[in-house]
């Protein structure tokens, strides 16, 4: 008796499960598919709010992908929610537990201030697919004042379309029982449709005092670094011209 009881609760997680991998797989947004670049790992989940392509050897995501609108920007403040394990990644995420006392934060790669339209859109940034292990001086300086420079050029410009992940390539530490890989880069490139502009930033995992531009590189340098196609889906000559530049005057700094 007590072992059918048990097999029919393992036969509902295990079709509970399923359901969530698979919704997971479902496309949520024409415009973020549009975009979206090219998977190393072949795993892509798509969340409400952002897409994503989970690295099971590096437990994290090689890259996030949202469109932050300027629609998007709010002052509206959510109660932090504790992080959980994005059940929707087929392989299993990696849990919020191998942070626990590594000297390491819970970096958010989609930031949380870029979802505060709806609870859900906020609450989907605090999966564990979302965030890679970043330390504290680098996670609350440079890398928010960039976080915080993308919000501007998104109201500026009416909305922009973000790439963001760590560089999981080379020797890297790892915490936690599942072996996170703490990256020694992280990136974040941008596209402005309605300007026809591109910027990509490569950032050294510590913080700096050097002002953003001076992080600027060109898409196809990121491209070479990470094995990734930014935006295969853009037409061949436009996607040369503006992957290969690393011009950043087009775009107006904070």
């Amino acid at each position: 008796m007590v072992l059918g009881v048990y097999g029919y609760e393992h036969y509902l997680k295990v079709q509970e499960s399923s359901i969530i991998v698979k919704e997971g797989e479902r496309i949520k947004s024409k415009s973020r598919v549009y975009y979206l670049p090219t998977s190393t790992s072949g795993q892509i989940v798509h969340h409400q709010g952002y897409s994503l392509s989970y690295s099971e050897p590096h437990e994290q995501a090689e890259w996030v992908a949202y469109e932050l609108k300027k629609s998007h920007l709010s002052s509206s403040k959510f109660d932090r929610p504790y992080f959980e394990i994005d059940r929707a990644v087929k392989t299993g995420a990696a849990s919020w537990r191998n942070y626990k006392n590594s000297g390491y934060d819970r970096g958010h790669l989609v930031p949380a201030g870029d979802k505060n339209y709806s609870r859900k859109a906020h609450d989907e940034t605090f999966l564990t697919s979302n965030i890679s292990p970043q330390v504290h001086d680098f996670n609350s300086g440079i890398w928010n004042d960039l976080e915080q420079q993308v919000r501007g050029w998104a109201k500026r410009y009416d909305g922009v379309f973000v790439v963001t992940g760590g560089v999981l390539k080379g020797d890297m530490e790892t915490i936690g029982n599942e072996r996170v890989a703490v990256p020694n880069q992280f990136y974040k490139v941008l596209y402005d449709e309605k300007h026809e502009k591109m910027i990509a930033f490569l950032m050294p995992h510590r913080d700096s005092n050097e002002p953003l531009y001076k992080f600027v590189v060109s898409v196809d340098s990121v491209e070479v670094l990470t094995g990734i196609d930014f935006f295969p889906a853009l037409e061949d000559s436009l996607e040369d011209r503006l992957e290969a530049s690393a011009d950043y005057k087009g775009w107006k700094f904070n």
